[in-house]
């Protein structure tokens, strides 16, 4: 992806979010409540309309308990990085006791002398 438009941009971020507003099981008139903006602004993002402002993006993330990493990975081409999502992916999976073994593996490796 070598050039990306705010089109682009724009398109990806409404698809994320209208697919996490409905897994969430929120209408677009109960998110807009949440979020405070208009409903109308909330369709034209979702649709690809209208840009998302940060703060309202911020929102939006903490709202829908959506991991920043996921809006990002359409846009990433490094290689190092797209094993750290993809590494993330399949550790958001897991359950809440799997994730705890995971960190705690994850902690003895960072203390291990090699």
């Amino acid at each position: 992806m070598d050039t990306i438009s705010k089109s682009d941009v724009d398109r990806i971020f409404g698809k994320i979010l209208r697919n996490f507003r409905i897994k969430r099981g929120l209408t677009q008139e109960q998110l807009s409540e949440k979020l405070g903006i208009s409903l109308k602004y909330i369709s034209r993002i979702e649709n690809g309309n209208n840009g998302v402002k940060t703060q309202t993006l911020i929102k939006y993330i903490n709202i829908l308990g959506i991991n920043p990493i996921i809006l990002y990975k359409e846009f990433i081409e490094n290689p190092e990085i797209f094993d750290d999502i993809e590494l993330y992916e399949k550790i958001d999976t897991l359950s809440s006791d799997n994730k705890v073994f995971i960190s705690s593996v994850i902690d003895l490796l960072n203390k291990k002398d090699y």
